[in-house]
């Protein structure tokens, strides 16, 4: 039986703006608020780089969520229907030796549902 090829995801070229809301919002729980401010800005002002999909969850040290997710199958049917996702928002955490996923772990968990050595567009402070 002939190997299923994967569905690679179609990315956005830029961080949606409401991403920066967000990941503020969830560094705000993470962080003292000055600290979660200033992570926040820095994120603008990164430029893209890439990781593996696998590499990324792995430095996190998150569990995967499954096609059950509500937003994760939404961002499924996202790239199914070749539709561009955004990049994700990523925080070295020192304290912890983590990757702290400020804003985009749905989308990591639907991309990794397709292939887990995806190359996935990130900004990361």
């Amino acid at each position: 039986m002939p190997k299923k090829k994967s569905k690679t995801p179609s990315w956005l070229k830029a961080v949606e703006v409401h991403d920066y809301d967000a990941a503020l919002s969830y560094l705000s729980l993470v962080y003292p608020p000055r600290q979660a401010v200033k992570l926040a800005a820095a994120l603008r002002r990164r430029p893209l780089q890439q990781f593996k999909a696998k590499d990324i969850f792995r430095a996190s040290r998150l569990s995967l969520l499954g096609v059950s997710n509500s937003h994760v199958d939404k961002d499924r049917q996202k790239i199914k229907r070749g539709i561009g996702i955004s990049p994700l928002l990523l925080v070295r955490d020192q304290q912890t030796s983590t990757v702290v996923i400020a804003d985009g772990y749905h989308r990591l968990c639907a991309v990794y549902g397709f292939a887990e050595d995806a190359l996935i567009p990130c900004k990361i402070v």
